[in-house]
């Protein structure tokens, strides 16, 4: 059955199908898989999952938004009463109380299905790091399925789940999606609540899910990105990152690696398939950004060789040194160096990733996005068992930099090797612009599926776009109020021819208004600047009646946000529609 939340809901609407009648065969499907696979350390049994399933029976489908809809939950994210074991058995413990996360989306009608396998305490990239089994890749068995949320990615691609929770410190959420053809979302720090998961470095730990589509993930976000007071590090979702913002990419910017900055490691393949991604892009609307990646893989190295293992070792370090044969030889290795990590290592680092951020702040200003691989070659199990460490670092030279930095991540599908394996790419942008990246993944995954319907809404992010008119055009008296905002100009172009324009009374400095009129309308010169969205209200106050913002209308049809002119406001003004905007007004007085 297809298990997409759309033709789920669907199914339960019809009366074609119970929660009962598909948890349980869902359960069977994965009991059968499990011993080839290993992607579940605890599956449900019937009674585990029949309070679930009895709390649906007095619920219709359209009363709950995730009505009975599965899920699977990885196995460092706590779910009340079943065993909590981070692929450690010496470390489980049982909780009384499901993580935050797992208790939204109980609420919502979802279901959880099981506990999925992972490395060993979340270090890992691969999913072969676990006492329960390596697990393989969905479509290829000699490749690893991913990690560190391996049983999760498997969960969703395998179908016996609708999506599932990982998390992802270094890669854990996306590696697996690019791996298995999914979908991994790795929102924004502090977006999704942490509170009851198993930190691996608690100061960068993302929540995230795997699901087949874009669509779905901003469906999910939606639901759950919500203030948490039980996690101190949990940040409010602006408003400009709500679900209104998923929607279709309108002309945008986005920057693409170096040459000398691509990293393939031997893959023949992987530049072909890089520039297919690139050549979407473009056909979607995008104009494509040479971009200097050089300060974000320096960041990236920080979170091995500098003091973010001793964060990691605060959850693990303990149980390493009392019982040292209970973790995992290859995650000891990595563990090992922790101790002798100073408080003078770890400022000195913090200082360089600040001066990197820094940088790497500025190099995505005017950029939408970037688009890189998620990972640069595959490789298979055989290689990992030959050189755990550095296979597995390969696997993060994409991904690694991410939380450090503090942005926000998608990876979703973008074809197939020649021997049918899963490759992905990244997209990646500023904090808090979740919804619009999982936007342009949607566009990006329309493409390759016709089926997948159309967003209603034109996707938007942390930029708010302005039409002016006036004194604000580039170089004139006002310009300065938007510059100094951090505006940038887009294009210059006209409003449609459905405006009058008029000199008004007053000044300096001198303005013009704006008025759409039913007939005797010109089309007006306007600039379109694009503008930090935290900065409108500031400069809204600031503007005098009779002025304000309302909607113009471009001449190409696009309605945007820009300076119209109350009516009263034209007493005493002079009608300088003829002049075709301000510029020529302003030369006409020369």
């Amino acid at each position: 059955m297809n298990l997409q939340l759309d033709n789920l809901r669907n199914a339960y609407l019809s009366g074609d199908i119970t929660p009962r009648e598909l948890l349980l065969q869902l359960r069977e499907k994965a009991a059968h898989l499990n011993p080839d696979y290993h992607l579940f350390i605890h599956l449900l049994s019937v009674a585990e999952l029949e309070p679930y399933l009895a709390a649906l029976d007095a619920r219709e489908p359209s009363e709950l938004p995730l009505f009975g809809v599965p899920f699977a939950i990885k196995d460092n994210i706590d779910l009340a009463g079943i065993p909590t074991t981070a692929a450690c058995p010496a470390f489980a413990y049982v909780p009384t109380r499901s993580a935050t996360i797992v208790e939204q989306l109980i609420a919502l009608g979802a279901v959880p299905l099981g506990k999925t396998n992972l490395d060993q305490f979340a270090t890992g990239l691969n999913g072969s790091r676990s006492p329960f089994g390596a697990c393989p890749n969905s479509v290829l068995p000699d490749y690893p399925s991913g990690g560190s949320s391996a049983g999760s990615s498997l969960a969703v691609a395998l179908g016996v789940a609708s999506f599932a929770l990982g998390t992802d410190t270094a890669g854990s959420g996306r590696v697996p999606a690019a791996l298995n053809n999914l979908v991994g979302l790795k929102a924004s720090k502090g977006l999704i609540s942490t509170a009851g998961v198993v930190p691996a470095c608690r100061t960068l730990d993302c929540v995230t899910t795997f699901t087949r589509t874009a669509r779905e993930a901003s469906h999910l976000l939606a639901l759950t990105a919500k203030l948490d007071p039980l996690d101190t590090y949990s940040r409010q979702n602006p408003a400009w990152n709500d679900a209104c913002a998923f929607g279709a990419p309108r002309p945008f910017r986005f920057g693409v690696p170096r040459a000398e900055d691509l990293e393939f490691f031997g893959c023949e393949q992987g530049p072909h398939l890089l520039q297919q991604a690139i050549a979407r892009m473009i056909a979607l609307g995008g104009e494509p950004v040479t971009l200097d990646l050089s300060p974000f893989l320096e960041a990236a190295c920080l979170l091995y060789e500098g003091p973010w293992v001793a964060e990691r070792y605060s959850v693990a370090g303990e149980l390493m040194a009392r019982e040292p044969e209970a973790v995992l030889p290859v995650i000891r290795a990595v563990l090992a160096k922790a101790p002798a990590v100073s408080g003078v290592d770890t400022f000195r680092a913090q200082y360089r990733l600040q001066a990197l951020k820094a940088q790497c702040d500025v190099l995505l200003e005017g950029l939408d996005c970037v688009l890189t691989p998620t990972i640069g070659r595959p490789v298979t199990l055989e290689e990992l068992r030959a050189e755990p460490v550095l296979r597995n670092a390969e696997l993060g030279y994409y991904t690694n930099f991410m939380n450090l930095l503090d942005y926000a991540a998608v990876a979703v599908p973008s074809g197939f090797m020649h021997n049918g394996l899963p490759w992905g790419v990244t997209l990646f942008g500023r904090a808090f612009t979740d919804q619009y990246l999982l936007g342009v993944a949607d566009a990006l995954q329309r493409q390759q599926d016709a089926s997948l319907s159309a967003p209603a809404g034109i996707a938007s992010h942390d930029m708010t776009r302005l039409v002016v008119c006036g004194a604000h055009l580039q170089g004139l008296a006002l310009n300065g109020q938007l510059v100094r905002r951090g505006a940038r100009l887009l294009e210059r172009t006209h409003s449609s021819a459905d405006y009058q324009l008029f000199a008004l009374a007053g000044g300096p400095p001198y303005r013009p208004g704006m008025l759409r009129v039913s007939e005797g309308g010109v089309a007006v010169e306007v600039e379109v600047w694009e503008l930090p969205s935290r900065e409108l209200g500031s400069f809204l106050t600031g503007i005098p009646a009779p002025l304000g913002l309302g909607k113009v209308q471009l001449a190409d049809g696009r309605w945007e946000s820009g300076f119209i002119c109350e009516p009263y406001g034209l007493a005493g003004a002079v009608d300088i529609s003829h002049f075709g905007g301000w510029r020529g007004y302003l030369h006409s007085l020369q």
